[in-house]
């Protein structure tokens, strides 16, 4: 799959060739939606938390005699159905995260790379660097290529002046080649990639 390669000031840059093996497979939205469900139960903090009936500062002492008041058995008033009690069965701090194997996770990256691809929603960059850290300049680069709502996924390390540029864009993402990732590929509109990043993933998947 042959794609135009061009510079952020909108001339031409020649070709590079896709790999289909990466981006020529016919998507399914089921591995697509099982990582992305893997990677978002990854971010959940798990901190909700209440007391049970043992962190409760309450006295101890039964709170009436056994027998002979006519009420029901009742002990400790630290118990879920008094008021201020402990809570029965309430949620406790814990990790949400769980294994995905890495055939599928893998498996997961090349459907969502063939998705955009498939979508006609790729561009290929000659590179990411701007001279100057200024956000309005790369925000008209941007707009000249009808870039307003993408991923941009360099190399192994990204272009300082280009990063500090593109964080106070709206729905600009910057990652380097390391964190590219199924959800941030999809929850973008169009992926850009940089033949330094083209050239990372053929290595990777090869």
């Amino acid at each position: 799959m042959d794609v135009k390669v061009t510079a952020l000031d909108g001339s031409a840059g020649g070709e590079v060739k896709l790999p289909e093996e990466i981006f020529g497979l016919e998507p399914r939205a089921d591995i697509l939606q099982r990582t992305v469900r893997w990677q978002l139960a990854k971010r959940q903090a798990g901190t909700h938390q209440t007391k049970r009936r043992g962190e409760i500062r309450m006295t101890s002492a039964k709170a009436y005699k056994q027998k002979g008041t006519g009420r029901a058995r009742h002990g400790n008033k630290a118990a879920p159905q008094f008021r201020g009690g402990g809570k029965a069965f309430g949620p406790l701090s814990r990790s949400h995260a769980y294994d995905l194997p890495k055939k599928v996770r893998a498996l997961a990256l090349k459907h969502a790379l063939s998705d955009k691809a498939r979508d006609e929603k790729i561009v290929v960059l000659s590179e990411a660097s701007v001279a100057e850290p200024k956000t309005k300049g790369l925000a008209a680069s941007l707009a000249g290529l009808g870039l307003s709502n993408a991923l941009i996924v360099d190399g192994a390390a990204v272009d300082d002046n280009f990063r500090l540029a593109a964080r106070n864009i709206p729905e600009i993402d910057v990652l380097p080649i390391q964190g590219i990732n199924v959800y941030d590929i999809m929850r973008r509109d169009t992926l850009v990639l940089t033949k330094a990043a083209v050239e990372a993933l053929t290595e990777r998947f090869k």
